[in-house]
């Protein structure tokens, strides 16, 4: 019988050199994508960006905000070809570990009403909707609302 070669995941920073592939998957996810110039500002101002990557190919990225003891998830995504592998929960933990060593003790992010399976990933490791906004994300009808969710992050709150 022949092994089963597992592919290579690793996570790590974002560079400026990733730009191009994470600015790819992202036209590719979304109807209103992020626009490249909004990637290299949150690189230079700091964010914690990170790419995970398969066989050393850019599969995925997320991007965090940092503050006053909280995190915000302001941009999370697995590109189309890797999804369904469990690749979103893997950099999910990743950047709630992130913000935990950073010093939060409470996530913060929103997802469009109309993303039921990101908000049953958020669900599964422990977020709650606290929230809505109102007509927050752009839609092909004019606008959409967000659930805001959040998770304490102190120690033994994570679920598996």
């Amino acid at each position: 019988m022949a092994a089963v070669v597992q592919p290579a995941v690793q996570v790590r920073a974002m560079r400026m050199a990733d730009l191009a592939a994470v600015s790819a998957l992202e036209n590719a996810s979304y109807e209103f994508p992020w626009s490249p110039g909004i990637f290299t500002d949150c690189l230079k101002a700091g964010h914690p960006c990170w790419v995970l990557c398969v066989d050393a190919a850019v599969a995925g990225y997320g991007i965090l905000s940092m503050g006053a003891g909280e995190a915000h998830v302001l941009n999370i995504c697995i590109g189309p070809a890797h999804r369904g592998k469990g690749l979103g929960r893997h950099l999910l933990r990743r950047l709630l570990d992130i913000a935990r060593w950073n010093g939060a003790e409470r996530v913060y992010l929103e997802v469009r009403m109309s993303n039921p399976l990101a908000k049953a990933l958020y669900e599964s490791v422990g977020f709650r909707e606290i929230g809505r906004r109102p007509r927050y994300y752009p839609a092909r009808d004019g606008r959409e609302d967000a659930i805001v969710m959040a998770l304490e992050i102190a120690a033994g709150n994570l679920q598996k």
